[in-house]
């Protein structure tokens, strides 16, 4: 299926955004995901095949990274400001922890399937929109 190059991301960031939002990186007009983490076969806008894409663990190393990072200063603060006990500090800490890096799952698999299309990794073709020439 041939795609206009006017529906092209100009560049990475583009398409990463394309991908953050669950939507496919070539076109951003169709879906994803399937399944809340399961990538379709093939987007069902453009046709983009997308059955090479190998995120392995990494966006799970994403979300527990940037969990965190934004946990750390919450937990400092609670613990000097605070001075809540081991409990407290669990009730708070642990259910924000897991929503976080379970909200966060989805957008960086979205974000590592876009980064792998947009520099043709793992079987993806390579597509630009070509610049302009004077």
């Amino acid at each position: 299926m041939s795609l206009p190059t006017s529906s092209l991301p100009p560049t990475i960031w583009a398409a990463i955004l394309r991908g953050i939002r669950g939507r496919c990186p070539r076109c951003g007009g169709g879906s994803l995901f399937r399944k809340w983490l399961k990538p379709r076969d093939a987007c069902p806008a453009c046709g983009l095949d997308l059955t090479p894409q190998q995120t392995d663990d990494f966006p799970a190393y994403i979300s527990i990274f940037v969990t965190g990072h934004l946990m750390a200063p919450l937990i400092i603060l609670l613990a000097t400001d605070f001075e809540l006990g081991t409990l407290g500090m669990g009730l708070i800490v642990i259910p924000l922890a897991l929503v976080m890096m379970l909200g966060m799952l989805q957008p960086a698999k979205g974000l590592v399937v876009a980064a792998q299309w947009w520099n043709g990794m793992h079987g993806f073709r390579r597509e630009r929109v070509e610049a302009d020439q004077p």
